[in-house]
């Protein structure tokens, strides 16, 4: 039997410290995404988490002489090949880091066209929610990548929460991220390509954007 390629989800991380909670929410949200795909799939999964702050002098120099250190182009074919893409920032200024920015920039425009991303972010209290909706969801848009419905932010307060009958904790939002990413992955080619139907003639059919959609909703 053809040996199939295991699905490849990759984090973004670009918190500054060490440890961090940027690290900590991306590790959780690639674990939730994980543990769908290895329930509903009989393939293999390989996580990859980015650290932003390992290559902020790498990015720095690629931003002044247009040529990325080995490390760097790693982390970028890394993004770029993946099936899934988990992209997390602490929130500085209202919006997000300037190293998670300056990471973006360096991707070419179309290279995550189609590709399923959750976005989440990080910060000191809940008013920085909205970062998600007027910062992170129009980059990966002009990005062409696919954001995906449930976006996760995790104020200070929030670790530790499981929620309550009013309220939806943390823990649930990140399960949730994850089936939908697992979801939009598996419902794709690992080449990132709209998965297919095959009719009666052997040629390939796009499956609608309407049905991929449903099967978000119902994963």
């Amino acid at each position: 039997m053809p040996v199939t390629a295991p699905l490849r989800i990759v984090a973004v991380a670009a918190g500054l410290s060490s440890p961090s909670s940027t690290r900590l929410l991306a590790d959780r949200l690639t674990e939730a995404a994980r543990e769908r795909l290895a329930a509903d799939q009989d393939r293999r999964v390989e996580t990859e988490v980015v650290e932003l702050r390992d290559l902020a002098v790498d990015i720095a120099n690629h931003l002044v002489t247009g040529f990325p250190p080995a490390a760097l182009k790693k982390a970028i074919d890394a993004v770029t090949g993946a099936d899934g893409l988990i992209a997390v920032t602490p929130v500085f200024t209202a919006s997000y880091s300037g190293l998670f920015k300056s990471f973006f920039d360096l991707v070419e425009n179309t290279a995550l066209t189609g590709k399923p991303v959750v976005i989440a972010a990080t910060g000191g209290t809940p008013r920085h929610s909205l970062v998600l909706e007027h910062a992170m969801r129009p980059l990966f848009a002009y990005l062409r990548a696919v954001v995906l419905p449930t976006s996760v932010y995790a104020a200070s307060e929030d670790w530790g929460s499981g929620g309550d009958e009013y309220t939806e904790g943390l823990p649930s939002r990140i399960r949730r991220a994850g089936g939908e990413l697992a979801s939009a992955v598996t419902g794709r080619t690992t080449s990132g390509a709209a998965r297919s139907l095959t009719l009666d003639d052997g040629e390939d059919a796009v499956v609608p954007f309407a049905q991929q959609l449903a099967e978000l909703r119902i994963g």
